[in-house]
């Protein structure tokens, strides 16, 4: 078996698809279009993932990798819980910096949706994600951020259907930037948890 080229990680590649995606949805990604972006041939992206549909299932499997470390990457920045899961939620949606990328990654997750192999790399994302918003939803309750007994389980659902409807809203009606209505609609979900008396028990997550 011959080699595999030198000189360009595999996450580059990855790197430069989830971009192509953004610009011009799944649908329209070719391997050249890739393989611009990172300066290489289509054949190295060929000989590395095999095909359009190998390249896009690498991008998957990285998306549900990055969440399992996505706890060390947050928590290390903010001495609170919740500003961490807020940075988390924008890390999430961080590749839909306007409406136009939002929609196709859009189409990528209607991929996931129907697709049973891209759906196993999705569900796992998604279980991933969960996982981190329920400890670091947990570790706001030993801090005295949300009040003692917040029915961790049931807000992180609820988290995770915000940040997913928020990214739809603001595509939508595009007012401000994903960020903010992140920080909006996760504060809303938080704000009845929080100890009575908080400055933010009725306003957001706290700026």
């Amino acid at each position: 078996m011959a080699g595999r080229p030198r000189g360009v990680e595999d996450a580059v590649i990855l790197r430069a698809a989830a971009e192509v995606i953004g610009r011009v949805g799944p649908a329209k990604l070719t391997l050249a279009a890739v393989a611009d972006e990172v300066g290489i041939v289509p054949g190295t992206i060929v000989q590395r993932f095999g095909s359009k549909r190998g390249l896009l299932l690498a991008l998957a499997a990285r998306s549900a990798h990055s969440a399992r470390t996505a706890y060390e990457r947050v928590r290390g920045r903010h001495d609170s819980a919740l500003e961490a899961l807020l940075a988390m939620a924008v890390e999430s949606m961080s590749a839909a910096a306007t409406p136009q990328s939002y929609a196709n990654h859009l189409a990528f997750l209607c991929m996931d949706l129907t697709d049973p192999e891209f759906h196993e790399h999705a569900l796992a994302l998604h279980r991933e994600r969960g996982r981190v918003i329920e400890r670091l939803l947990t570790e706001a309750v030993a801090a005295g951020e949300l009040a003692a007994g917040t029915d961790v389980a049931a807000v992180r659902d609820s988290v995770q259907t915000a940040i997913a409807g928020a990214g739809l809203t603001w595509a939508l009606d595009r007012h401000g930037t994903l960020a903010e209505r992140l920080e909006r609609e996760i504060g809303t979900v938080l704000a009845p948890h929080r100890p009575q008396g908080s400055e933010h028990a009725r306003t957001s997550t706290g700026r």
